[in-house]
């Protein structure tokens, strides 16, 4: 599926800004089942200084630097991204949970897996969300049959209710009311995965919430999604799946990249001097505009 993809974030300052450094996770990464066709990011005001890499975890990320007093500031991403859906090994055929556990302590080819296994600042391995996870995680049963009924239960079990929740409403308090948006959902996945010991990371993006004709319209966020990636050994990789709509990602979710949590992949975040009290408008436009027929 092609996707054309503009997401514009808009910040309007009560006073002006003397000076303003950012840093933007706003590029869609490139993978092997996700290609870039085109992405441009356009910057109001121009930054006297701009510089783009990646970071520890591989997603794109851009550096911008203002030194210009403003009292807006604007940054839009225009995109087309062709993508695919990604081969998920049959449930039944994975290994069982406790043995992909102990894998992720092995070394070798484990390591990048291993960095999601621990807390990180905005995911706490707590007691509540180990044991909710558990109850998905009998002994024995293969890793991915677990995962997708701790993904399904996740989506029965907790409301998808916007303004209840902030970026740093913490996962105890998610457990505690049963209700959230993504990102809440998300972190509160990968809470319970880790303290099982399964590596888990927070994916960043979006997904197209209309579906195909006969199905039903998908929960997300109007700014941006979020979901979760699972490992499942090292034979079988990583897996994603989306606790908002208790699905597995196929193509309808597009990629700007993972990390531990939110914090790792903010789309963007910075300091500024000056600005007093500000306001923060964001859109986010995915539109599907056709199939690829050259394979990548």
């Amino acid at each position: 599926m092609i996707y054309r993809v503009s997401h514009r974030t808009s910040y309007a300052y009560g006073s002006k800004v003397d000076l303003g450094a950012h840093m933007l996770h706003l590029l869609p990464r490139a993978m092997p089942r996700q290609r870039v066709i085109s992405a441009a990011l356009n910057r109001e005001p121009r930054p006297s200084d701009f510089r783009s890499g990646t970071d520890c975890f591989g997603n794109e990320v851009c550096w911008m630097f203002l030194d210009t007093p403003h009292e807006t500031f604007e940054v839009t991403l225009e995109a087309e991204v062709d993508v695919r859906p990604p081969a998920v090994p049959e449930a039944a055929r994975t290994p069982a949970w406790e043995d992909v556990s102990r894998a992720a302590f092995a070394g070798g080819a484990a390591h990048e897996a291993a960095e999601f296994l621990f807390d990180s600042p905005m995911v706490a391995a707590i007691p509540e969300a180990r044991d909710y996870a558990a109850e998905s995680f009998p002994p024995g049963r293969t890793v991915l049959e677990g995962v997708l009924d701790l993904n399904a239960r996740i989506g029965r079990d907790f409301a998808f209710k916007g303004g209840v929740t902030t970026v740093n409403t913490p996962v105890r308090q998610v457990m505690a009311q049963r209700a959230g948006v993504c990102q809440d959902f998300s972190h509160l996945m990968i809470a319970g995965l880790r303290g099982l010991g399964l590596p888990a990371r927070y994916v960043s993006g979006y997904i197209q919430t209309k579906p195909p004709p006969g199905q039903a319209r998908r929960r997300g966020a109007d700014q941006s999604h979020a979901w979760v990636a699972c490992w499942l050994g090292p034979e079988d990789g990583w897996v994603d799946v989306d606790p908002t709509n208790g699905i597995v990602v196929a193509d309808a979710h597009v990629v700007l990249g993972w990390g531990r949590d939110y914090g790792d992949v903010s789309p963007i975040c910075g300091v500024i001097l000056g600005g007093g009290k500000h306001t923060v408008a964001v859109s986010v436009d995915l539109e599907h505009v056709g199939k690829e027929d050259v394979l990548f």
